[in-house]
């Protein structure tokens, strides 16, 4: 069997499975193996794919396998990767197998948890590895809806309003990608929907024109794209921990994923043409991002604004469209989807103890809980971009493909992103200071418990994977690199 349609029957099989067990060990022990089989198989398929390329096999999708499912209509089941995706693969069953972990004392409706959370997943994968728009678009959809369960039933604080606010926008920018993926379907001079096929098309531009604009804002609005992000803040402050760890971790690199694999590589053209229109949309997101986090006293707004500024940092890679940058933006997606991961775990753990995520009520934790301090110093330091940490090698790479471009308008937009690098290290510093460092804020800090195994299991297995990007980054990154050559080929830079 194709180890790709494996990525989507062990999640859907394990989500099926739980349905028939009552006992929440039973549950969380079948969540887990399944999520630890999807966590083997990802470190299986990634180790096939470099095989792969290492004798020589350049094409560029492997693994290709395709189902007839609507043929009037030239929709198939079609299901490929490339090195970008075979990476989103790994990030996402990296943060769902750390997500179970992290969720292992959920007591209200457990059963019903992990189930949502799971076919999140499954649609994540699914998303993926399709190379039909149609299919992607399903499984896009697949994985955004349990989203409004999970935290409008789950959540905490205003969780109905911040549910439906989330649902509503991104079911907004569904909209913009049924017309664009319409629009690019009938614009074709042959019926399918295939990605790699419609690649080949030579569209006009007065097309491209009308459609990129639809799926960039279609992608990016779930990407946090400046002035769609609104959503982001409340969504996450109101989520569930495993929650907040899939969604900032894995959902919105699906915005990033889609405007380099759909927007920009199917109408390169009009990419060209208006890169700079949403260039400053991102310059905003990277800079307000960073500078609203700093006056945020919730740990969870902390986080949420931060992805808003790394996840703008993305999309500004990408539209920069050349090779060095795009490069950079897939590994910002990898690195974020890392550490912002470990920081919605560890605010969860802290708040499971304390009972608050207000900073200024918080102190001298360092002292009384020193194992999950450390992980969240350690996450701080990749977050601004410390060398020998993931967040470093991303930015670093973004950057260096920014000042690729000699004009002005490109150095003032790299310029203002890279002035993001000091905001973050000051809100950084300040969270770590205020929350860790210190007296003790109550004497009932001496009472905590200590970090739990499971606890333990899902903050390094995150931190493993961040070292291992910021310490031996060039597999990755040549990975990535030899997938962005039919992307970017087809750009004509100015």
């Amino acid at each position: 069997m194709n180890l790709l349609i494996l990525h989507i029957a062990v999640p859907s099989l394990t989500a099926l499975a739980i349905m028939f067990v009552s006992s929440q060990r039973q549950v969380r022990t079948i969540a887990a193996t399944g999520m630890s089989i999807q966590l083997i198989q990802s470190l299986v398929l990634l180790y096939q794919f470099l095989q792969e390329r290492m004798s020589g096999n350049n094409a560029e999708v492997l693994f290709t396998q395709s189902f007839v499912w609507y043929p009037s209509l030239g929709i198939n089941f079609d299901i490929g990767v490339d090195g970008i995706a075979v990476a989103m693969i790994m990030l996402t069953s990296i943060v769902i197998f750390t997500g179970v972990f992290a969720s292992w004392e959920v007591n209200n409706l457990y059963k019903e948890f992990f189930i949502s959370l799971i076919v999140l997943a499954t649609g994540v994968y699914g998303f993926f590895v399709s190379l039909d728009l149609f299919v992607m678009f399903l499984f896009f959809e697949l994985a955004v809806i349990p989203m409004y369960l999970l935290i409008g039933i789950w959540g905490s604080g205003p969780k109905e309003y911040a549910a439906m606010k989330l649902t509503l926008m991104l079911m907004g920018g569904s909209a913009l990608l049924v017309v664009g993926i319409l629009g690019v379907y009938f614009t074709a001079n042959i019926e399918t929907f295939n990605i790699i096929e419609l690649s080949k098309q030579a569209f006009p531009i007065e097309m491209q024109r009308i459609f990129f604009p639809l799926l960039f804002i279609g992608f990016g609005v779930i990407g946090a794209l400046f002035p769609f992000h609104t959503w982001s803040p409340d969504g996450h402050s109101s989520a569930p921990t495993a929650v907040s760890m899939l969604h900032a971790g894995v959902l919105m690199k699906l915005g990033g994923y889609g405007c380099l694999k759909v927007a920009i590589f199917l109408l390169p053209e009009a990419a060209n043409e208006m890169s700079w229109i949403f260039l400053i949309l991102t310059s905003i997101s990277v800079l307000y991002g960073a500078l609203a986090t700093i006056v945020q006293t919730d740990l969870k707004y902390i986080n949420a604004y931060s992805s808003v500024s790394h996840c703008g940092l993305v999309l500004f890679g990408l539209l920069m469209l050349n090779k060095t940058a795009s490069n950079g933006a897939v590994l910002q997606m990898i690195s974020h989807g890392l550490m912002t991961a470990l920081f919605f775990a560890l605010i969860g753990m802290l708040y499971s103890r304390t009972h608050t995520r207000i900073i200024t009520q918080m102190g001298g934790l360092m002292k009384v809980l020193p194992f999950l301090s450390v992980c969240y110093v350690i996450g701080g330091l990749a977050s601004l971009g410390l060398p020998g940490l993931s967040g470093f090698v991303a930015e670093m790479t973004i950057f260096v493909g920014a000042f690729q471009h000699n004009d002005i308008f490109h150095r003032v937009a790299t310029i203002i992103a890279v002035s993001s690098i000091v905001v973050t290290a000051v809100y950084i510093l300040r969270v770590v200071g205020m929350l860790l460092m210190g007296p003790v804020r109550s004497e009932e800090y001496n009472n905590f418990p200590k970090a739990k195994w499971f606890e333990k299991v899902a903050t390094v297995s995150l931190i493993i994977g961040i070292l291992v990007i910021g310490l031996a980054p060039l597999w990755l990154s040549t990975m990535i690199w030899d997938s962005l050559g039919p992307i970017v080929d087809k750009l004509v830079l100015k």
